[in-house]
């Protein structure tokens, strides 16, 4: 019924808006206007408007006496670079250039946006090499779209999001946040919980480059370089390429993650806002798992046991010891994480006429890798399906340890496509998004050598096959996805750019085409699933005077089933005849319809925002693990939709320029209430099924509290911050009866920029810590379960518990770089 309203709704003011369209603008004489003041801008503003990742968009401040370093440091910067200029009709939060230069070298962007309101996110190490994890308003970063240049950054099969792979910090222009929605050219089929939108730097005009190079806790050690082109010829091409180089061991091991990483963009233009332009990211990582923690492991043993392996805990053997009883599969070599990525964009800009537009952003997105494991394995006596078959690697059978990564290969591209038509006080948009992507992912078995290294640890071969010539596997699909998405969209300025009314409509259609090669699966080999979404928006913006602005909005997003559910897969139980993970191919779309209210304040020195958002939730997505008989020694997990939910919160932000000595204050906050609509569904301990009374309990990953304050200082010389994050309680189950207890956590960072020395810009050295006060704390839910403890369901059968697991935070580190222009 809501989201009838909603399409109602966007409908009537997008037929409102055709006269303004249609009708001849009559001519105005152009009359002097009051400059606006120092930091403000004057803009058309739409949530299909700037705001839109495929959208380029230079962040334009005009400060009297300002100037920009090398590393793109202002000193001006609202919040120290926590806070920009917002337009849009509805929540959206940024860093820039003055916050992002200042952080530990080779922070992942959501370690960049962890102060920004809404923005829950732990990381397990400092410089990011492990990557983060991240919920926005108490939805998981599957939830939520990233973007990159305007492509989607998102894994196309499980909606992940891989941070440590995605852009080195000192490339980046800005990592912007739309907290409740996406926008209707927003390229993501995952994003009911909003957009992260990712803009690289532009290649200077001039000829040069940057440097940095940093040591320090845990033997961390980074190097990075660009190199500037400048003009080539007389033409305003111009490009830079750079490269990183990345390592630190991890806490409590001998272990070390690395990686290696390049990017390159190059860009034209030629007057009137047109431009072309090409971006190509490559990173390979080398790391090794970090094994999550259940809540009484993480009593007994905290961080764990150095160089040893404690079951539920996060450390692996550091000596591989083939005589011990798991044969060494815990070595840590056997638990490595591989993987290569290769990302291409041609975000491009041309102005057809003074009042029609295109943009397009055609991306190319790869990615090969795994994440392995070590296994014991009778090869004598293997399950195919129904068969038993025998199986060797090297012409060798019996009992042995293998390596068992899990392993994708993705190919995806796609091309996003608009036309924009202004005509005086109405600009329609229309346009189109077309992906295509193959995926395959496997499971095969190698060897392990007598040191307990992988034979090839991507998994190339040699591997075990079964005496019917096959590869063993534990699992081997593949999926091609088609998605078709039109959107349209309508703005209508009125009141001499005072009110603006946007009203949208985004029509999608996915189609997944999966083959699963292991035999007898519950759906066969070959599955087709096509899923149709229609996803109205609207949106109105009252400016009230050039510092003052109101904006409410509603807007409806979707996040499609995973292909994973498309696929039987793992061990297979001949007490059953099935597997050990069970397809599910009549999910539905995850939906949300979100609506917010705010108000922004854009003063010369001070910037605020205050918003009040509700969402309504259904056909939530989960996994769950279900019991096969009354001791739960056979168990089967599968998707499901999980029912409703309802969230009700309030964001804030305020930011100030320098006040009081160079000092650049940032507070954020927010309140959350997300409850559960339904009951989930269980299994009794008795074998039959029953419902969690979950009906009203907090949603997981959901904290009621968020805070954080930001103290930036910078006189042109020395420099310094300051920042402390509060997040209070999450539970870990539907049930609420397991929780990790609220933290805070500080750092900081203090260093010194000199004058130009020869042909050194502003060369500096500063030094990030992390964790000031060593606080070892569980930063976020790994795993969630329906319960923790037996439960009685709604039918009266108990309902067995269920473990769930958690990431450990990073500890204290201290990390000295120093860098410079030229």
């Amino acid at each position: 019924m809501r989201l009838t309203r909603l399409l109602s709704t966007s409908a009537l003011i997008a037929l409102g808006t055709l006269p303004a369209f249609a009708a001849p603008v009559a001519s105005h004489k152009e009359t002097a206007k009051p400059a606006a003041k120092a930091g403000t801008q004057v803009t058309a503003p739409s949530m299909m408007g700037s705001t839109s990742p495929t959208d380029y968009h230079e962040e334009h401040v005009s400060v009297h006496g300002q100037h920009r370093y090398f590393d793109g440091v202002s000193r001006t910067a609202v919040g120290g670079g926590l806070m920009s200029k917002q337009d849009s009709a509805k929540s959206v939060s940024a860093v820039t250039r003055d916050f992002i230069s200042k952080q530990v070298p080779g922070s992942d962007p959501m370690q960049l946006i962890a102060l920004l309101p809404g923005a829950n996110v732990s990381a397990s190490d400092a410089m990011g090499l492990t990557g983060s994890s991240m919920s926005l308003r108490g939805m998981d970063q599957t939830q939520v779209g990233f973007t990159l240049e305007g492509f989607p950054i998102n894994d196309i099969g499980n909606y992940q999001v891989y941070s440590q792979e995605i852009a080195d910090p000192e490339n980046l222009r800005t990592v912007s946040m739309a907290q409740g929605s996406a926008d209707l050219d927003s390229p993501h089929i995952s994003s009911t919980g909003g957009v992260v939108d990712m803009y690289m730097v532009d290649p200077s005009m001039k000829k040069g480059g940057s440097f940095d190079t940093s040591y320090g806790s845990y033997n961390a050690t980074r190097g990075f370089l660009r190199l500037d082109t400048g003009k080539i010829g007389n033409t305003n091409l111009r490009g830079y390429f750079s490269g990183s180089y990345a390592s630190e061991d991890r806490f409590n091991t001998n272990y070390t993650n690395r990686k290696l990483h390049a990017e390159t963009k190059f860009v034209n233009d030629w007057g009137n806002g047109n431009r072309i332009s090409l971006a190509i990211i490559g990173n390979r990582l080398y790391n090794y798992l970090n094994r999550n923690v259940s809540l009484a492991s993480w009593n007994q043993y905290g961080r764990g046991v150095k160089d040893q392996y404690v079951v539920g805990n996060t450390q692996l053997n550091s000596t591989f010891d083939p005589t011990a009883s798991d044969k060494g599969a815990s070595y840590y070599k056997l638990q490595q994480n591989p993987f290569t990525n290769i990302y291409a964009s041609a975000p491009s800009t041309f102005h057809l006429s003074d009042h029609l537009t295109l943009t397009e952003t055609p991306y190319f997105w790869y990615g090969d890798g795994n994440g392995g494991a070590g296994r014991v394995v009778n090869l004598n006596n293997l399950q195919w399906g129904k068969q038993k078959v025998s199986a060797t690697i090297n012409g060798q059978g019996g009992t042995t340890l293998l390596y068992n990564p899990s392993t994708s290969t993705t190919y995806r591209p796609g091309n996003v496509v608009k036309l924009t038509l202004s005509t005086g006080a109405n600009r329609l948009m229309v346009g189109y998004w077309f992906e295509y992507s193959k995926q395959g992912q496997t499971s095969p078995y190698t060897g392990v050598g007598a040191d307990g290294n992988p034979w090839n640890v991507w998994a190339a071969g040699p591997n075990a096959v079964m005496s019917n010539g096959l590869t063993y596997q534990f699992r081997n699909t593949l999926t091609q996805t088609r998605v078709h998405t039109m959107f349209i969209g309508d703005t209508l300025s009125l009141l001499n750019n005072k009110l603006t009314i946007d009203a949208g409509f985004k029509y999608a259609f996915v189609i997944r085409n999966g083959h699963n090669f292991l035999p007898d699966t519950s759906t066969g080999a070959y599955i087709n699933k096509t899923w149709q979404q229609p996803l109205p928006t609207v949106a109105i913006r009252y400016q009230l005077d050039p510092e003052n602005q109101f904006f409410v909005s509603a807007a409806t997003n979707f996040r499609m089933p995973t292909n994973s559910a498309l696929y039987d897969s793992g061990n297979y139980s001949t007490t059953s005849n099935s597997y050990s993970t069970r397809a599910n191919v009549n999910q539905n779309p995850e939906i949300s319809i979100s609506e917010e209210a705010g108000y922004r304040y854009t003063g010369h020195t001070i910037m605020g925002s205050v918003t009040y958002f509700h969402y309504d939730f259904t056909n939530r997505l989960y996994s769950q693990t279900q019991c096969l008989d009354t001791q739960c020694l056979n168990t089967f997990s599968t998707s499901l939709n999980g029912g409703g939910q309802t969230s009700n919160g309030v964001d804030a932000e305020i930011g100030t320029r320098p006040i009081f000595y160079h000092l650049r204050p940032y507070v954020s906050f927010e309140y959350l209430d997300s409850r559960l609509g339904s009951n989930l569904a269980g299994t009794s301990t008795t074998g039959g099924s029953d419902y969690l009374p979950t009906k009203g309990k907090v949603a997981p990953e959901a904290p009621h509290y968020q805070a954080a304050f930001n103290l930036d200082y910078d006189d042109g010389h020395l420099f310094g911050g300051y920042n402390v994050k509060y997040v209070s309680k999450q539970y870990s189950t539907f049930m609420n009866d397991q929780s990790i207890p609220g933290y805070v956590l500080m750092n900081a960072n203090i260093g010194y920029r000199f004058s130009d020395m020869s042909f050194l810009k502003a060369p500096n050295i500063r030094v990030n810590f992390s964790n000031l006060t060593d606080r070892a704390y569980l930063g976020f839910v790994k795993s969630l379960q329906g319960n923790a403890v037996n439960t009685t369901g709604i039918n009266g059968r108990t309902i067995r518990a269920s473990t769930p697991t958690y990431s450990i935070a990073a500890p204290f580190s201290a990390i000295a770089t120093v860098s410079a222009g030229f």
